[in-house]
């Protein structure tokens, strides 16, 4: 039974390019989850991942050309945790960041990733009425459909979970979706790399059918 997946790949960050040149080798679709409004003119860093890795932001000038080809999401303006905000602020964050995206990269951003994973009733009617197709979460599930409402769409895990094939394997058996997600500054060592790579050409040698999430919700809306 081939198995659909999809992936997406959170804050548009520096190693998202050798990530990509990884996934144009494979041939793999991905979405990838940006903040507008934190992409400054110069590639700009203001934590380090696990107190050890400098976490490097792309310059607003690279965007277009790193992400040609894939797909863009909203990830929020300036990553404001919609329900830990007033609405007014979740709205404008979430609006923003919508539109920004759609008039610098010039085609319909319909997907929402919820910063920090925060959502609640409220921030979904938010998501729904700024006009995206689906909200995307950080709660993990086994099969992403069929969904209950699309505005809290979860995936299936993390790259990096040590359950990853027995999650494939179980979509494997009964059909459906394997939808992983993560963020490219997780990538610590050459083995990490290694083992990503190990990841895409598994799923190629299962015959997998890679696809985008808007693609997913024309299929089963």
């Amino acid at each position: 039974m081939t198995v659909q997946v999809a992936q997406c790949w959170d804050d548009g960050v520096v190693d998202d390019i050798r990530l990509i040149a990884l996934l144009r080798k494979y041939g793999a679709k991905a979405s990838f989850n940006l903040n507008f409004g934190l992409h400054e003119e110069e590639r700009s860093t203001t934590w380090k991942y696990e107190g050890v890795k400098e976490v490097w932001r792309l310059s607003r000038a690279e965007l277009k050309s790193v992400y040609e080809g894939f797909t863009v999401a909203n990830h929020g303006y300036r990553h404001v945790p919609p329900a830990r905000v007033s609405i007014a602020e979740a709205h404008e964050d979430i609006r923003v960041g919508r539109e920004s995206l759609e008039q610098y990269f010039g085609f319909p951003v319909v997907g929402y990733v919820y910063p920090g994973g925060s959502y609640d009733q409220a921030t979904m009617d938010l998501v729904r009425a700024t006009g995206h197709a689906y909200g995307r979460t950080i709660k993990m599930v086994a099969n992403v459909f069929p969904l209950e409402d699309p505005m809290a769409l979860h995936p299936s895990c993390d790259f990096k979970d040590p359950k990853f094939w027995e999650k494939f394997e179980s979509v494997q058996r009964t059909g459906g979706v394997f939808y992983f997600m993560g963020h490219s500054y997780q990538f610590m060592t050459e083995a990490d790399w290694d083992a990503f790579e190990q990841i895409l050409q598994r799923l190629l040698q299962a015959g997998v059918e890679w696809v985008d999430l808007p693609e997913l919700f024309k299929s089963f809306s």
